[in-house]
């Protein structure tokens, strides 16, 4: 049986080669910035209007509920709604960036979104007013489990909104955590390229 060598041992090469510095092209750059900031500017838009809609479907749903505690979670699923496109505007909302920006500008400006949005991620709950929402259908549900009390078999009927709502959840704190790896990963890519580069 010949002896390898540890320089043929493919897996020993490949693992000691030396690492290139993450590099990046001025235009390239520019792009990605100027990328980012129309599909914040889109997640905006879609977050207003959304926000909107389920604030006139809530305090419909408030004005014709004969209940009061359902009337007073629908109220308050109502502000969610406006709160939560308030805050979409405040932290997704990019600043402008000038068409023909300098690269330092442009990498300035594309870490700094990038920061404020994992921020956003990192405080979802508080920022997008999560709480209120499910305070709100709280009160909205109350009445029925009160119900529930002297009929258990209506639990029953409410099995599928609470199976779908514990795979919102899984999916939700899955996919926010994705989002802020990926957002962190490009956050320190930049920083490298920034520290190379300048």
């Amino acid at each position: 049986m010949p002896n390898e060598s540890p320089m043929n041992d493919p897996r020993n090469i490949w693992q000691n080669q030396p690492k290139e510095p993450f590099k990046m092209a001025v235009d390239e750059m520019r792009r990605r910035a100027h990328r980012f900031q129309m599909k914040a500017r889109f997640l905006v838009v879609y977050s207003i209007a959304a926000g909107l809609s389920m604030c006139a479907f809530f305090a419909w749903n408030s004005a014709r509920s004969h209940e009061t505690l359902s009337r007073l979670g629908f109220g308050v699923l109502s502000v969610w709604g406006i709160y939560a496109a308030y805050q979409a505007y405040k932290w997704i909302w990019p600043s402008n960036l000038a068409q023909n920006a300098p690269v330092s500008s442009s990498l300035e400006f594309y870490r700094s979104e990038l920061e404020r949005r994992r921020d956003y991620r990192v405080h979802v709950w508080r920022r997008s007013g999560l709480t209120f929402c499910f305070l709100g259908l709280a009160l909205v549900l109350a009445p029925a489990f009160i119900a529930a009390l002297d009929n258990p078999r209506i639990l029953l009927n409410g099995a599928p909104f609470f199976v779908l709502l514990t795979i919102w959840f899984v999916v939700f704190f899955f996919g926010k955590k994705r989002s802020q790896n990926k957002l962190q990963r490009e956050i320190d890519e930049l920083r490298t390229y920034e520290s190379d580069a300048f």
